[in-house]
């Protein structure tokens, strides 16, 4: 699986129109950023420390196929790309991601 943090409002566009493009930073670079279990937790204090309101969105990268690409980023660890408009039925779950004394707590066996 890969993970997408998507704040309430991307969520609810997701899931009304069935499409989206990503957060404002996922347009302006062209594709859609994505984490690893690994990686998420620092994506989510480094993107999205303090905020409340977020939903964590697991999707199989399997059917995703040539659309994404692993690309160097942070530190050069690979992190998954997608390259095409993410759809509602790409994710197969989602659940908050709630703010705990500061830290997201991510949900056991998101794996």
């Amino acid at each position: 699986m890969i993970y997408k943090i998507f704040r309430k409002d991307e969520w609810d566009d997701l899931r009304s129109t069935g499409t989206s493009a990503g957060a404002a930073v996922d347009v302006a670079d062209g594709f859609i950023h994505f984490s690893t279990i690994a990686q998420a937790p620092e994506t989510a204090a480094k993107h999205f420390a303090g905020e409340t309101d977020l939903m964590l969105l697991g999707v199989d990268p399997a059917p995703l196929g040539a659309d994404l690409k692993w690309e160097p980023s942070r530190g050069g660890a690979l992190f998954p790309h997608l390259y095409r408009e993410l759809t509602l039925a790409d994710v197969a779950w989602t659940q908050p991601l709630p703010l705990v004394n500061g830290v997201h707590q991510f949900p056991a066996g998101a794996e």
